[in-house]
């Protein structure tokens, strides 16, 4: 296996968890105001970000000529991939300072509260999508 191959293969275990993770800390999330979290984007970047997950590895351990294995398949897999991460970015909206007279400061938490992972997740999410595309465009 290529060092190429190995990093793919890496990126695609952390994005798994970063779909798994988000679901997780902002599912239950039932805060109100400038906190709230934008459930359509939430569940978009779930929902599809699991079959995105799913037929990536799919496209990874086929063969070319199967029908898992072909350009068509890693072309879904790119596009969901990057319907996945534009939906993880557009959570991160929320963070964004407000402006106006009657804006609500938010106030940070802790590292796990606050934006920090989550920026740090799906900006990470960003690269390995961009990744995924680069290594599909070589693996042809």
């Amino acid at each position: 296996m290529e060092s190429k191959e190995i990093i793919v293969w890496v990126l695609t275990g952390l994005a798994l968890v970063v779909i798994l993770l988000t679901r997780v800390r902002l599912g239950k999330d039932e805060t109100e105001g400038p906190m709230k979290v934008n459930k359509p984007a939430l569940n978009v970047h779930t929902f599809i970000g699991l079959p995105a997950f799913a037929l990536w590895v799919a496209w990874l351990l086929t063969p070319n000529d199967s029908l898992t294995g072909g350009d068509v398949a890693g072309i879904i897999a790119l596009a969901l991939w990057w319907v996945t991460c534009l939906a993880g970015l557009s959570l991160l909206i929320r963070w964004l300072p407000s402006r106006g007279r009657h804006a609500t400061n938010v106030e940070e938490d802790s590292w796990s509260e606050g934006p920090g992972l989550s920026v740090l997740a799906h900006g990470g999410l960003l690269i390995g999508v961009f990744v995924f595309t680069f290594y599909y465009l070589t693996a042809a």
